[in-house]
């Protein structure tokens, strides 16, 4: 029989004022601030080990993102210039460093890489909006993509708005409006820009932007022939004489904006507002400004696109009964 007293030599004695470590009560009641918790395994792969697959839906119903007949393309060369290209069959894209066959273009997808009869790579992309309305042909001057965007927002515009826009030139703005999915009725009074904006529009969008798009020849100046829009768009010498005219063409809510190149325009259209049934008048500037950033190197870009016009906006509330 083993005297209790004398202990096994294969054992350590224990500290007695260590705790068991599987059990929380006991770790407490030695006075461990936190009770121990079991370990978790990671989220993630194991270090050393292949993260798991992804698993990639495969799509039938895909659509043809390849470049056809007809279609507006964006070429880039090396140095990052830009051509706007209309494909057609047999046609060729001529510049100093050769040409490329339309038909190497036709069928390839974005992003293709092309090379000239010279060896000058480019590279073809569809056009943005943006890229477009700098690059496209024009009768008259546009509004630059800085005052685009904030037009879209200050005039509210919304798929299926009924929208008249005054003064298209080139069809820069009637673009813009329709891309967000707004009916465009267009009033200019040169048949020759009026006819331009249509070209533009339709080479820009085809005959399913197109088909919301109405220009008249006609001068807003003397009379509104629609009722109940949701929106008028002016880009005039003089909106203010539009004023009383948008009033009874505008459904209460309805918003006007007007893109003005010179302050004292804007000064005289909010006057004219002041006595009508407009409301909530505002008139903004947006300068664009881009950085330069190379590294360590990061500064404002010592040219900005800065005063383009004045974008003045406000809003057609009920009359009081």
């Amino acid at each position: 029989m083993s005297d209790p007293t004398t202990e096994d030599p294969t054992t350590t004695p224990m500290d007695p004022t260590s705790a068991n470590p599987t059990d929380p009560s006991a770790a407490t009641a030695a006075g461990a601030s936190d009770p121990i918790h079991p370990v978790e395994p990671a989220d993630g792969p194991v270090e050393g080990e292949a993260a798991p697959a992804v698993e990639v839906d495969v799509e039938t119903d895909v659509p043809d993102r390849t470049f056809r007949d007809g279609e507006q393309i964006l070429l880039i060369d090396r140095k990052k210039r830009r051509y706007l290209v209309t494909l057609e069959a047999g046609g060729e894209f001529h510049t100093h460093a050769g040409f490329v066959p339309h038909a190497s273009i036709i069928g390839s997808p974005e992003g293709a890489l092309l090379r000239s009869t010279r060896g000058a790579t480019f590279t073809a992309f569809r056009p943005t909006l943006s890229d477009f309305v700098l690059k496209m042909p024009r009768g008259a001057q546009v509004i630059y993509p800085k005052d685009l965007g904030p037009i879209l927002l200050l005039a509210d515009i919304f798929p299926g708005a009924r929208v008249l826009e005054s003064g298209v030139g080139s069809g820069a703005l009637s673009m813009t409006l329709l891309r967000a999915g707004a009916h465009v009725t267009g009033y200019e009074i040169r048949a020759d820009f009026a006819a331009r904006a249509v070209k533009n529009v339709t080479a820009f969008g085809g005959d399913e932007l197109a088909e919301h798009y109405d220009v008249q020849v006609r001068d807003v100046y003397e009379g509104i022939g629609l009722r109940h829009l949701d929106r008028i768009v002016l880009d005039l010498p003089e909106p203010w004489q539009v004023v009383p005219h948008a009033e009874e063409a505008l459904r209460p809510g309805g918003i006007m904006v007007a893109y003005t190149p010179a302050i004292t325009q804007a000064v005289q259209l909010r006057e004219r507002l002041v006595h009508s049934g407009f409301e909530l008048a505002e008139t903004i500037e947006v300068l664009h400004r881009g950085w330069n950033i190379d590294g360590l190197s990061v500064r404002p870009d010592h040219r900005m696109v800065a005063h383009t016009g004045f974008l003045t906006h406000a809003r057609l509330l009920p009359t009081p009964a």
